[in-house]
């Protein structure tokens, strides 16, 4: 609120006091980081990276379970039509970016590992390994990528940790470039995820020639759901935990 007083006189020579009082608005200024702008911009940042972890991974995998038990589809139709978009993606990847899409990729060669183990039908064990050997190809693939220096799950990593924020990405960036600590962490997370899924489509071979046929139909989903579940616990805690702590001291420039 402010207050301006102006004094008027009159023709006839009397000074007449009037006040006029402007009504203004304080402007909202909010430190760097902070404000429901900074919070609006945060969680738009994180959308940004998170889209080619859905468009590269998510969204394949949901269509190839939507398709074949939603709606039927036959095995081999529905990996045809969930390559659809990561072929794009790889394809795009190539000839705009003149690079290898490598989450897109990967999902593309599980799905093909799928479709040629699709061919081999009569052997109802056989069939029930078939979805380990998508999950082994991708954990082959992780693993390989830590070995390239190119780790695959960091594209899951990293919104998570730098939460859509500029200082906190820049924070990141700089950590990754000195090869310490923090990169040995976003290595690591590659290999936890790499080895699970690995460990995981190798029990399921076991357990597809060792117990019932119908015992492995419904225990299949389940050790996949729990292997998920437990590496994303162990994740979280030996990888996520510290890398957060690293950029959040590396911000406040400790």
């Amino acid at each position: 609120m402010s207050q301006l007083a102006t004094e008027v006189s009159t023709q006839a020579g009397t000074a007449v006091s009037t006040e006029v009082r402007t009504e203004i608005k304080p402007s909202v200024v909010t430190p760097s980081g902070t404000g429901a702008g900074a919070g609006d911009d945060a969680r738009k940042a994180r959308t940004e990276s998170l889209k080619p972890l859905v468009l590269d991974a998510l969204v394949p995998t949901a269509s190839y379970y939507l398709l074949s038990k939603g709606f039927g589809m036959g095995t081999l139709t529905a990996l045809g039509w969930s390559s659809v978009v990561p072929a794009g993606r790889t394809a795009w990847g190539l000839v705009k970016e003149r690079r290898v899409n490598g989450l897109a990729a990967l999902i593309l060669t599980a799905n093909v590992v799928g479709l040629l183990m699709s061919l081999i039908a009569g052997d109802p064990r056989l069939m029930l390994a078939k979805d380990s050997g998508i999950t082994a190809t991708v954990g082959i693939a992780v693993l390989l990528s830590v070995v390239a220096g190119r780790p695959l799950m960091t594209a899951a990593l990293k919104p998570w940790v730098t939460k859509g924020n500029a200082a906190r990405t820049a924070a990141w960036e700089r950590l990754t470039a000195q090869r310490g600590p923090f990169a040995r962490l976003e290595r690591t997370f590659s290999v936890v995820w790499g080895a699970a899924l690995l460990g995981e489509a190798l029990l399921r071979v076991v357990g597809a020639y060792t117990l019932p046929v119908d015992t492995m139909v419904w225990l299949g989903g389940a050790i996949a759901a729990g292997v998920i579940t437990l590496t994303a616990v162990a994740g979280g805690r030996l990888v996520v935990v510290p890398m957060e702590k690293l950029v959040e001291e590396a911000v406040a420039g400790r």
